[in-house]
């Protein structure tokens, strides 16, 4: 079948409106076929079986005379038109082909993304108790407005139901930005087309059923790693949340980890009344250390007390410690619940927005560069430096100095940097004190380790005990502008345990708040080995396993380091 000039065929019985083609739409069946245009036969044939979509219209052409110089006229002609629509007929194919090749690409693109889809909706499926034993739930005991409500009818169905639970299905996008190209700033795509993707997370609430009889279990507290400001307000928040669910036996582990195995640290009964008011204060009222016996000893201490929940409050080690306590209660079948919440000032955990004491920190590392920046200023050509909290991100320090606002130079272990050479730190301070007569340098203290000599310690967790950037570049400052006999004042602060040891300001302790509750719902939810957090503004519980593969970084492409970048001033330092 083909489509013939629409002045070729004559109009045909038809039932609805004929449809004229355009004239560029013709082709020819066959190569150098132009003798159909000459008989009145083939002309019927061709127009008899139109396109199932459509009914063409195609007249007879006029005729030519048929004088000689007619005829070598019109085969001349013919001979144009065959060759012409050979060449059509072949960037048909050409385009066909191509269009091929991108339905082709579209159909893997598509598979592609289904496949991301169903990994993603597997690994982030959240671990239950029910995954080993066959648990029937129960109608919960949370429930606000159940002193409120009316008594009930004679079955003992309430009036007024509370419609405040979260539904088992709901979920939270944890991305909402569709990036059209890789090269958009802080872009993060599954493939070269930045194919969109919905990454759907479990919603953080009550729910309507529950997998413990609150009378019957027994909860534990512990707070491992270093302090933090909010530790007090989850404490607070989760023994609050546990009593209203009915649970009466509620208890605190001292001393982070090493409170399960240590003689002589007792647990500690906790209770509405004893932590009424332990968020006026920083620091932890349980305590906190680092490091801790092995899993199979701390599941011993807890299969021991019979405890039934455990929340554990700490960063990526104590994630990883909290995992494989969860993993060690699923091998021994123990009807146990571990729920984490994130902890930590350097706000590197995956995929959360933030974790609770980051704001916090950054408010108090901001005092610490407005003094910096007072004492840079007093001074003839006085250097302010800063050094914060990063053990393996730049977070506080780029956070601190958008805050401030009076930052000259920012330093994170993300953007690699010199201090010496044409284009290194050094040579922009005396840019700095030539044009504005002063300066103030932050530092995270993870940044910069390439130039240090490493020790090869590391703490009781594990962590590599990094070398002092910050004495370093005091030194280095000092040394420089002797050498160059330019006086400099250079002003040195650490703020370290400054920043970690003060109470939550307001937006830690709300966000502490949710956390601790939305822990307890957790775990009365039947859920294991998760942690509470916030994504993309949403309360949402994600599964340990995917938090702690790898730290959180600064992108060095996201829109928030070139604001930082804005904010400063600064060139590149390599």
């Amino acid at each position: 079948m083909c489509c013939s000039p629409a002045s070729l065929c004559p109009p045909g019985p038809t039932t609805t409106p004929p449809l004229r083609r355009p004239p560029r739409a013709r082709c020819v069946e066959g190569r150098g076929a132009a003798s159909e245009y000459h008989s009145a036969a083939t002309t019927r044939s061709l127009c008899s079986t139109p396109f199932p979509h459509r009914s063409p219209v195609l007249r007879p052409r006029r005729r030519i005379p048929a004088s000689p110089s007619s005829a070598r006229v019109a085969a001349a002609l013919v001979h144009t038109a065959s060759v012409a629509a050979f060449n059509k007929g072949s960037n048909f194919i050409r385009l066909f082909s191509f269009k091929c090749q991108r339905v082709h690409l579209q159909e893997n693109k598509k598979a592609c993304s289904t496949k991301f889809q169903e990994d993603w909706d597997k690994r982030f499926n959240l671990p239950r108790i029910t995954d080993i034993y066959d648990l029937k739930p129960r109608p919960t005991t949370f429930s606000l407005k159940k002193n409120r409500s009316p008594a009930g009818d004679e079955n003992g169905t309430p009036m007024d139901k509370w419609n405040g639970y979260v539904n088992s299905d709901d979920r939270a996008l944890l991305k909402v930005i569709k990036y059209s190209s890789p090269n958009s700033a802080g872009a993060e795509c599954i493939d070269p087309d930045c194919s969109w993707v919905e990454q759907w997370v479990h919603r953080a609430g009550p729910r309507k059923e529950i997998y413990y009889e609150p009378e019957e279990v027994k909860a534990a507290i512990v707070t491992c790693g270093g302090l933090c400001p909010g530790l007090n307000d989850v404490i607070r928040q989760i023994v609050f949340t546990l009593e209203t669910y009915g649970v009466k036996n509620i208890v605190g582990i001292p001393f982070g980890y090493r409170g399960f195995f240590e003689k002589g640290l007792k647990e500690m009964p906790l209770s509405r009344h004893l932590v009424e008011n332990i968020n006026l204060a920083g620091g932890s009222f349980l305590g906190v250390s680092r490091g801790g016996a092995k899993t199979s000893e701390i599941v011993d201490s807890i299969q021991a007390r019979r405890i039934d929940m455990l929340f554990v409050l700490g960063g990526n080690g104590t994630h990883a410690g909290a995992n494989a306590i969860h993993e060690e209660c699923r091998k021994r079948k123990l009807k146990v619940s571990v729920v984490a919440v994130p902890k930590t000032i350097d706000n590197d955990i995956l995929l959360m927005d933030k974790t609770f004491g980051f704001d916090t920190a950054v408010e108090e590392a901001q005092r610490a560069i407005n003094s910096a920046y007072i004492e840079a200023r007093s001074a003839y050509h006085g250097i302010g430096l800063v050094k914060l909290m990063g053990r393996s991100s730049g977070f506080i320090a780029m956070h601190a100095s958008l805050s401030s606002g009076q930052v000259d130079v920012c330093l994170i272990p993300e953007v690699p940097f010199t201090l010496d050479g044409e284009y290194g730190v050094l040579r922009h301070l005396e840019h700095l004190l030539k044009t504005k007569g002063f300066c103030v340098v932050c530092v995270a203290e993870a940044a910069g380790q390439e130039l240090l000599q490493k020790s090869g310690a590391t703490d009781a967790s594990g962590n590599v005990i990094l070398s002092d950037i910050g004495v370093h570049m005091q030194q280095k400052i000092k040394m420089h502008f002797k050498d160059i006999g330019v006086p400099a004042d250079v002003k040195y602060i650490d703020p370290t345990y400054m920043v970690r040891a003060c109470r939550a300001n307001a937006s830690d302790a709300i966000l502490c708040t949710v956390l601790g509750q939305n822990a307890v719902h957790g775990a009365f939810a039947g859920f294991s080995g998760i942690t509470s957090c916030i994504c993309n503004t949403h309360y949402v519980y994600l599964p340990i396993t995917e938090v702690i593969t790898a730290p959180k970084r600064v992108n060095p492409n996201s829109r928030m380091w070139h604001r930082c970048l804005t904010s400063t001033g600064q060139p590149d330092f390599h």
